[in-house]
């Protein structure tokens, strides 16, 4: 199994990230715990595509 690194950063009222090895995951949200919810559906999607 593969490991990614998230960039996790607070930005005013929203928490900003992005895979750090895959360009184009990028996400932001409310939440922290929302962002990285979000950032590993979005992987997980831009993986699929890409295979």
């Amino acid at each position: 199994m593969q490991e990614y690194t998230a960039i996790v950063k607070r930005a005013g009222d929203w928490w900003i990230g992005w895979i750090e090895e895959v360009p184009g995951v990028n996400c932001q949200e409310r939440s922290r715990e929302k962002l990285l919810e979000t950032l590993s559906i979005t992987l997980g999607e831009a993986l699929e595509v890409n295979r």
